[in-house]
């Protein structure tokens, strides 16, 4: 069954999602600012588009910050040493 909600196909490439890519390729700033303007985006149109979807999309992209702000999975100095890894 599709998940348009938390993993949708079209943001998956192998083994990684956009989201892991773009916290590796951009940093957790850039990640956290994407976030919040997704939010954003998916709240504004919700009524005119996908309704209750774009509703638990920004729901998904709100809980990626908090995640990010808090540091369960990534911190700027983890993501900074592993950006910095690959290029050594």
């Amino acid at each position: 069954m599709t998940d348009n909600v938390n993993h949708p196909a079209h943001y998956e490439t192998g083994k990684f999602e956009c989201i892991e890519v773009m916290l590796e390729t951009q940093g957790v700033e850039a990640v956290l600012n994407f976030c919040q303007c997704n939010a954003f985006k998916y709240l504004y149109r919700a009524k005119r588009k996908n309704g209750l979807e774009d509703m638990k999309k920004a729901v998904w992209y709100l809980n990626k910050y908090i995640e990010l702000k808090e540091g369960h999975n990534y911190d700027e100095t983890t993501v900074g040493e592993m950006a910095g890894s690959q290029t050594e």
